[in-house]
C-alpha cells in the first residue's frame, strides 16, 4: 500500500512540475509517516514472539531512552542518561537503601568525628586563672575542671592536647585601590592582586570528639567571656608581608587565624576482595585517586564544589581512607555516592602514554580526553561492551561482582528519539522499561499485561514572585495570588493526574518535608478579600487599582515546555477574576536565564526546582545569595530563615535537622515567596512478566515477588535481582 501510494503521487495527472510535486509530497507526508510507523509496530515481534523463538531474550533488559550519553565517567558527566549506565558500572563509597538511609558499597562501614581546635592568647586573662599564663597546659586544666559538670560536653570528648604554635607564610587575595582608594574596577569588579602573609600561628588546643558538634564551643565562651572571640588582637599574630597592603589584609585576618576551628572528619573502612572488571584489585588509592581528579582544575569537574570543604585526605593503609574537612558541612557525605575510579587506568603515568599513542600533547592530555570515558572500567554489576553513538550502549553482568551477579546477562540502551516510537517499541515489547508520559500512563494501565508505577519525584513545580517589586513585599498579597490558583486543576487536566500539590521546599518523600503543613486553599473570594482589606479595589475597567496604580505584572518562563505554558494561562485566568492584569510571555531558555532570571529582570517566573536528598538549602533561600546569577533569585530574606538554614547545614544529628526543617518549611510555607504547586509523580511502567527473585529461606530454591517502588518511588532498587519469566506468576495478596 506504502509504494501504491507513491506511485499515485508521482503520477497523478495534477503534478505538472516539480513545484507541484513538492507540494504534493508535504500534502502526504504525514499520512506516509503514520503508514509506516504503523507498519513498524506490526513488523516489530511481540515480547512473547520474541521470547519463544529466542530464549536469550528473557536474559536481555532493553531501555528506551530519548537521548544517548555523552561520556561514561561519573567524575566529569553532567547528563542524566550518562548517570543512568555509570551507576551500572561503577560503585560508590555509600548509597542510600530503599528507606532513604545510608547503606554500605564499596565502604563497609564508617565514622563521623571531629577534631575542633581552640587558638589561645597567652595574654588574655581569665578569673579562674590566677595570673596571666602562658603556659596553654594551664588552660587545658582549667576548662577540664571548670566544665567537667557539663557532663553532655565533656562525654563527648574522647582527647584533649596542645598543639605547638609555628610560622605559617600564604597569602590571600585583596582588591587593588584605585586612584580615589575605592577598589580598582575590571570588567565590573573589583581588580585583585596576592597579599602575602606571616602567621605567627599561637598554641592550640585540640579536642578529639566522639561526634560532631555545631555548639561545641559555646559552654567555652561562656567560660572565657565573648570578648575572647569578639575582640581577638588578630594583629600580634599576622604581619603584612607588603605593608602597603596591611589595611586591606585586616577583612581577612579571621580567615587567616581561626579562633575556633571544627574539622569534621569521616573514616571509610573499604571492603576488601572486590575487583575492577579487568580484575585489578580496588584498595585505597583508587579512592584517593578519584578525590583528587575531582579537585584538579585540568579535570573541570562539574563535582569540584562537592569537594570543596575536604581539608585533607588521607589513605590509612590499603582499606582505611580519612578525609578532613575545612569546616560544617553535613551533606558532604552525600558526595561519596560518586563511582570510584580505577587509579591504575588513568594515572598520570597511563595518561601519558594514551597521549603519545594518539600524538596528543602530554601535558594539556587530560581524563577528559581519555578513551576510558567511552570504554569504562569499573567495579559495578555490570561490565560495559560496546557504544554506537545514537544507537545503542550495550553492558554484560559482571559474574565476579562482590554482592553477587546480577540475574540480567545483559543491559542494552537504545537510544529512540521520538517519543511515539518509544511507546510502540514499548508495547511490542522490544523494549522493556522508556519514560512514558503522563497522558500514557491511562491508556497503558487498562492493559492487562502491564504493572505501573506512579510515585513522587524530587522535583516540584512553583511561581516565584520577585520580592524587590513592591507589589509583591505583602506576605498577605503573595497569599492571595495563590489563592486565586486551581491547582488541583493543573494536577487533573495538565498532569492527567499525576501530580501532588506541595507545601514547601523539600522533596515531599523525605523525612525534611513538614507533612502537617496544608496548602492554599483554591479560595477566590477570600482571596478577593484580603485584596480588598488592603486597600485594593476594582476601577471601573475591572480592574484592581490602588492609590492611582492598577495591580499589573508580568507573569514568565521558558519555551519548551508546554506544561509551564499551561500553568501561565490557567494562573492567568485566575487572577483576572479578581481584576489583576498579568500578562504572560515565553522565551527561549538561553534568554530567559540571562536576560530575566540571573539579572532580576522579571516580576514572576513559573520554573521548577529538582531537589536533592540532602536538607540543605543555602544557595536557594539564604539572603546572602540574593545577587544577580545566584539561586535566590526571588530576592527572598528572613533572618531567622537564615539562621536556622546555617545550622541545617552544619548539623550531623538527623533527628535535630528534622526539628529544624520543618520549622523552615513552616516558616517559607507562612511567607509564600513562592506559590508552590505540586511535585509530578515518576510514572513507570513494565511488563507482568519482570519480578523480583528471591531465593528460599532454607536456600532449596526461589520465589518470585511483586517489583515495588522504594520510600522515594524508584523501582531500579533491587534491580540485580530482577528477572524476565516467559509466564506471568501468581502473587497472593497481603
Amino acid at each position: 500500500m506504502g509504494k501504491t501510494l507513491i506511485i499515485l503521487v508521482l503520477h497523478s495527472p495534477i503534478c505538472y512540475d516539480f513545484n507541484m510535486f513538492v507540494k504534493r509530497i508535504l500534502i502526504f507526508f504525514p499520512l506516509l509517516l503514520i503508514f509506516f510507523l504503523a507498519q513498524s509496530f506490526f513488523w516489530v515481534p511481540t515480547y512473547d514472539k520474541q521470547a519463544a523463538g529466542n530464549p536469550e531474550r528473557l536474559k536481555k533488559y532493553i531501555h528506551g531512552s530519548a537521548a544517548d550519553a555523552e561520556m561514561l565517567n561519573p567524575v566529569i558527566s553532567a547528563d542524566s542518561t550518562s548517570s543512568s549506565i555509570e551507576n551500572l558500572v561503577f560503585d560508590g563509597l555509600i548509597s542510600l537503601d530503599d528507606k532513604l538511609e545510608y547503606r554500605p558499597r564499596l565502604a563497609t562501614s564508617w565514622t563521623q568525628t571531629e577534631e575542633a581546635f581552640l587558638a589561645v592568647d597567652p595574654r588574655h586573662r581569665i578569673k579562674g586563672i590566677a595570673k596571666s599564663s602562658p603556659v596553654t597546659a594551664d588552660w587545658v586544666d582549667y576548662l577540664r575542671q571548670s566544665l567537667e559538670e557539663n557532663h553532655k560536653w565533656s562525654a563527648n570528648i574522647k582527647s584533649l592536647e596542645v598543639i605547638p604554635g609555628k610560622t605559617v607564610q600564604g597569602t590571600v587575595q585583596v582588591p587593588v585601590p584605585g586612584s580615589d582608594g575605592s577598589p580598582e574596577l575590571l570588567n565590573g569588579r573589583p581588580r585583585m592582586e596576592s597579599a602575602p602573609y606571616t602567621l605567627q600561628l599561637p598554641d592550640r588546643i585540640k579536642f578529639v570528639l566522639a561526634r560532631v558538634d555545631q555548639d561545641f564551643f559555646n559552654p567555652i565562651q561562656k567560660l572565657i567571656g565573648d570578648d575572647y572571640f569578639s575582640s581577638f588582637p588578630y594583629e600580634d599574630f599576622i604581619y603584612a608581608g607588603n605593608p602597603d597592603q596591611r589595611e586591606r589584609l585586616k577583612p581577612h585576618f579571621a580567615e587567616i587565624l581561626q579562633v575556633t576551628e571544627h574539622n569534621p572528619v569521616i573514616d571509610f573502612d573499604l571492603r576488601r576482595g572486590v575487583r575492577f572488571h579487568d580484575g585489578h584489585e580496588f584498595d585505597s588509592g583508587d579512592v584517593l585517586f578519584t578525590y583528587r581528579s575531582i579537585m584538579d582544575i585540568k579535570t573541570a569537574s562539574p563535582r569540584r564544589s562537592d569537594y570543596e570543604p575536604v581539608k585533607s585526605a588521607e589513605a590509612l593503609g590499603p582499606h582505611k581512607i580519612r578525609f578532613t574537612y575545612k569546616r560544617l558541612f553535613s551533606p558532604a557525605i552525600n558526595s561519596w555516592f560518586m563511582g570510584i575510579l580505577p587509579e591504575h587506568l588513568l594515572n598520570a603515568g597511563v595518561l601519558k602514554q594514551e597521549a603519545l599513542s594518539q600524538n596528543s600533547d602530554p601535558e594539556n592530555f587530560t581524563i577528559r580526553d581519555s578513551q576510558f570515558n567511552r570504554n569504562p572500567i569499573g567495579t559495578g554489576p555490570f561490565k560495559f561492551a560496546d557504544w554506537k553513538s545514537d544507537e545503542l550502549i550495550r553492558l554484560k553482568r559482571n559474574d565476579d561482582y562482590w554482592e553477587g551477579p546480577p540475574e540480567y546477562q545483559e543491559y542494552i540502551m537504545r537510544i529512540i528519539p521520538d517519543a511515539l516510537t518509544q511507546e510502540m517499541e514499548f508495547y511490542a515489547g522490544a523494549v522493556d522499561n522508556y519514560s512514558v508520559q503522563p497522558h500514557q500512563v491511562a491508556r497503558f494501565r487498562k492493559e492487562e499485561k502491564y504493572q505501573s508505577f506512579s510515585s513522587l519525584g524530587y522535583f516540584f513545580a512553583y511561581i516565584g514572585y520577585n520580592m524587590r517589586n513592591p507589589l509583591f513585599k505583602s506576605t498577605e498579597v503573595r497569599k492571595a495570588l495563590g489563592m486565586a490558583i486551581d491547582v488541583e486543576q493543573i494536577i487533573e487536566y495538565v498532569l492527567y493526574g499525576e501530580g501532588e500539590r506541595v507545601t514547601g521546599p523539600y522533596a515531599k518523600m523525605t523525612d525534611w518535608y513538614d507533612q502537617q503543613v496544608k496548602p492554599l486553599p483554591y479560595d477566590p473570594a477570600g482571596a478577593l478579600a484580603i485584596l480588598n482589606g488592603l486597600g485594593w479595589h476594582k476601577n471601573a475597567e475591572g480592574f484592581l487599582e490602588k492609590d492611582g496604580q492598577v495591580f499589573e505584572f508580568n507573569l514568565i518562563t521558558n519555551a519548551g515546555n508546554p506544561i509551564r505554558k499551561n500553568i501561565l494561562t490557567i494562573a492567568q485566568n485566575g487572577w483576572l477574576e479578581l481584576g489583576i492584569k498579568c500578562n504572560t510571555q515565553i522565551f527561549e531558555w538561553a534568554v530567559f536565564l540571562k536576560d530575566f532570571v540571573n539579572t532580576h529582570n522579571f516580576d514572576a517566573v513559573v520554573l521548577g526546582w529538582s531537589m536533592g536528598i540532602d536538607p540543605d538549602l543555602y544557595q536557594i533561600w539564604h539572603s546572602s545569595q540574593t545577587g544577580k546569577r545566584q539561586l535566590n533569585f526571588v530576592g527572598y530574606e528572613n533572618e531567622e530563615a537564615d539562621r536556622l538554614i546555617v545550622r541545617i547545614r552544619q548539623e550531623y544529628d538527623k533527628k535535630e535537622q528534622i526539628k529544624m526543617t520543618h520549622q523552615l518549611h513552616q516558616m517559607i510555607a507562612r511567607d509564600q515567596p513562592y506559590t508552590f504547586l505540586y511535585v509530578k509523580k515518576a510514572t513507570q511502567l513494565l511488563d507482568k512478566k519482570i519480578v523480583i527473585v528471591e531465593p528460599d529461606a532454607d536456600g532449596s530454591g526461589e520465589k518470585y515477588a511483586k517489583i515495588y517502588p522504594t520510600r522515594d518511588g524508584g523501582i531500579n532498587y533491587y534491580f540485580n535481582k530482577w528477572r524476565k519469566l516467559n509466564f506471568v506468576p501468581q502473587f497472593s495478596e497481603n
